[in-house]
């Protein structure tokens, strides 16, 4: 007599117990695997809960501190044992694969719950003798899938018999992508994660069955398993999205029920909701199907909106109504302020289910709506560029409105002349190169590109500049020679001498990395601006938007081009929208305005005249520190964010006041929201560049202080230091420069070069 069957009967003859559920569990329990070696198991179980909490799915804290412990248990047999009365309670199958390789399936203790219309994750556990190392199979009749096309559309389903068709209402995916591996690992005993989605409501018999390739399945049917379903109705909940102005509005919101589920189901969701978010973004009067019971609900709407939280409970009903108001802590826009986030993309990386074609702008502009952004700059580059490109119109899109705009240009990635680093080239007439029917005849090193932007009155820069730059040092500037060999602002140190760079971006990779090479050209006498950007979902996935360009438009009308050329002209600062640095002026002259001679931001002042220099300030902090954030290394994501700032555990974050890329003094901000004006004055003893910074959260461009005439030549060791950066930049890139264009290329190389020198000659500062 098995062990079930015992405990079952031991039950019923001296409990009495009447309660079938109750007899279930005990009857469905899983025979234990011996010992195993413990150092692999506890590897292969710490992805399992990483992937559960990639799905939504996480572990309650009661079943991850149990976890913990059997995976500290003293011998290999402790941790055996102790994990499998952890997980599998949680297990829907149990499958054991014989030493020849034959498959049985036996039913497993988790409740057989489903959501009509929504995923449900379960473990299975595997008992591999044959220590096999192939795909786990699971199939069933009653499959009826839907079929998803790269837009992100639902495909009609397949042709089904109509006596079939009442069957067919179940989906089933095994979970194989990382953190677990898409195969078994050979192991005794290892737990994989399977999906499975209801079409239909009440109870529903499935059939699933288990193979491990074609002829493992075992004789008699043994790789089968019945299971009798309860499949919970949905509930189509509409939601009441207030801003707080009271106009209806756009919301972000993140649903979880009481074991931290995340709801809809991140596996299976279809544009314009996007597996890897925990988020949803609804329009007011939208609705999204919940099962009845307890949610919590995050809400809330980009990084000027505070976060809330709420519990809402949906009854068993049909509809349900719910109502949501946000709130602001800050509002740029009205202040004169457009955010913006020119790196975003639509299609090309591996969140998308088809990576050459990707989503449609309206789910772009959802996101755009839903994280407060003013200006979304959608990129097409090589992945998805004969699809993507179809949405170029060289203005902006047409689902745009008044306060918020998207419009679709290009990301020179993927092109051959990515490796001396990617290109954003914003506000294009024409996204095809002269002479090119293919991305592959397009120029092989990045200065013909920039100076095509320009000539059609494109606003152009670097992405992601950070990648290739890496150093050691922490201090800015810093001496240290980064290898020139990524696809971050790397080219830069060349181009910014030929004047075709109007911005290097910053935001999405580390600040150090990103920060050294612009102030040292700074420090040359050079006044290329910073931009923010995300590369969205490449580097960041989380949300558009994450790194922004906050632009001055005088007029507070917004349009693009009056955005794109702020960020040309540096009238802005950048940041991760949790702390600002606005209305930045000395001596009146506001950065990005026309100064001296009608240049932007630069500002003529004669010999000891004193700098007064003024801005505005705010920064949102959470009254307790977070530790995950803070203490990470700055070159682990986030690798802006305002927490990084915080002054000890107080509130409070240093605003510096930076000239020529070193502090030369600070005020402390307290991070509670509220806008403060800060006032600072300096006399600079030769000409200079002023900015200001809470880093790493946010940067002003900077303005160009002119003594008596003379052009910024701050320091010699920066222009040294620049005049090496060529030489080691041409060793990296040279080789994978064309041939028919590599004289060309020399010579612009040569001349920035000399032109650094001559500088370094020219410097009044060390």
């Amino acid at each position: 007599m098995t062990k079930a069957i015992s405990s079952a009967l031991i039950l019923i003859l001296t409990l009495g117990v009447t309660n079938f559920a109750t007899l279930y569990v005990y009857a469905n329990e899983l025979s234990q695997v011996p010992q195993v070696d413990a150092q692999p198991l506890r590897a292969q179980i710490r992805r399992v809960e990483q992937a559960l909490e990639f799905l939504g799915t996480p572990l309650t804290p009661e079943q991850k501190s149990q976890l913990q412990q059997a995976l500290a248990a003293e011998n290999d047999a402790e941790v055996t044992r102790q994990v499998q009365e952890v997980l599998d309670p949680l297990c829907l199958v149990g499958v054991h694969i014989n030493p020849e390789s034959r498959v049985k399936a036996a039913a497993g203790p988790a409740e057989a719950s489903l959501m009509q219309n929504g995923w449900r994750v379960f473990l299975v556990k595997v008992h591999n003798e044959a220590g096999v190392t192939a795909e786990l199979n699971c199939t069933s009749p009653n499959q009826a899938p839907l079929h998803k096309r790269s837009t992100g559309s639902p495909a009609p389903e397949r042709s089904i018999p109509p006596h079939e068709a009442a069957d067919r209402w179940l989906e089933i995916a095994l979970f194989g992508k990382q953190p677990l591996n898409r195969t078994l690992s050979g192991l005794p005993l290892e737990y994989r994660l399977i999906e499975l989605y209801s079409r239909d409501v009440g109870p529903r018999e499935a059939k699933l069955m288990f193979d491990v390739g074609q002829g493992t399945q075992d004789l008699g049917f043994r790789n089968e398993v019945n299971l009798l379903f309860n499949c919970e109705p949905a509930v189509e909940v509409v939601l009441e999205i207030i801003d707080e102005d009271g106009t209806p509005t756009t919301g972000q919101f993140v649903i979880k029920d009481a074991l931290g589920r995340v709801y809809p189901a991140r596996t299976r969701r279809l544009a314009p909701d996007f597996f890897f978010h925990d988020q949803v973004y609804r329009h007011h009067g939208e609705s999204i199907s919940l099962p009845p019971g307890d949610f919590e609900v995050t809400y809330t709407r980009g990084p000027e909106y505070h976060i809330d939280r709420r519990k809402i409970t949906v009854p068993p009903s049909i509809s349900h109504r719910e109502r949501f108001r946000l709130r602001r802590w800050i509002h740029l826009a009205k202040l004169g302020w457009y955010s913006g986030d020119h790196h975003v993309h639509a299609a090309g990386c591996a969140h998308y289910e088809a990576p050459t074609e990707g989503v449609q702008p309206a789910d772009m502009m959802r996101h755009i709506l839903g994280e407060d952004l003013n200006v979304g700059c959608v990129l097409s580059w090589g992945p998805c560029w004969y699809f993507q490109k179809q949405y170029f119109e060289g203005k902006v899109h047409q689902l745009s409105t008044d306060n918020y705009l998207m419009r679709y240009d290009v990301e020179v990635s993927g092109f051959p002349s990515s490796h001396a680093g990617h290109l954003c080239l914003l506000r294009l007439k024409e996204d095809d190169y002269p002479g090119t029917t293919t991305i592959e005849e397009w120029p092989s090193w990045d200065l013909p590109v920039l100076k095509w932007g320009k000539e059609q009155g494109g606003v152009v820069g670097f992405s992601h500049s950070g990648w290739g730059l890496q150093v050691e040092s922490t201090e800015l500037p810093n001496y240290e020679m980064p290898p020139f060999d990524g696809i971050g602002a790397n080219e830069y140190v060349v181009d910014v001498v030929h004047g075709v760079c109007d911005f290097i971006s910053t935001v999405d990779t580390p600040s150090v990395w990103e920060l050294n090479i612009w102030y040292h050209t700074l420090n040359c006498g050079f006044d290329c601006r910073i931009s923010g950007e995300t590369d969205f979902p490449c580097i960041y996935g989380e949300r558009v938007g994450l790194g922004r360009s906050y632009v001055k438009l005088p007029s507070q009308e917004l349009s693009y081009d009056a955005w794109a050329e702020g960020i040309r002209d540096g009238r802005s600062y950048v940041g991760d929208g949790l702390s600002h640095l606005f209305d930045f002026q000395i001596n009146g002259l506001g950065v990005g305005e026309p100064g001296d001679g009608g240049r932007t931001s630069v500002l003529a002042v004669s010999k000891g005249e004193p700098l007064k220099v003024s801005v505005r300030t705010a920064a949102l902090l959470e009254e307790s520190p977070r530790e995950d954030i803070r203490n990470r290394p700055l070159h682990h994501k986030p690798y802006w964010h305002v927490e990084r700032a915080r002054r000890g555990d107080s509130r409070e974050v240093p605003v510096e006041l930076i000239v020529n890329g070193q502090p030369v003094e600070e005020q402390l901000l307290t991070a509670d929201g509220s806008i403060e004006d800060l006032r600072f004055e300096y006399t600079p003893e030769d000409s200079c560049w002023v900015a200001l910074r809470i880093l790493p959260s946010s940067h002003t461009n900077p303005i160009f202080v002119e003594m008596d005439g003379q052009p910024i030549r701050a320091s010699r060791k920066s222009a040294e230091w620049c005049a090496e950066a060529v030489d080691v930049c041409w060793r990296q890139k040279s080789n994978a420069t064309r041939a028919s264009e590599k004289e060309e290329a020399r010579q612009a190389y040569d001349k920035a070069r000399d032109v650094y020198l001559k500088r370094a000659e020219e410097a009044r500062g060390e």
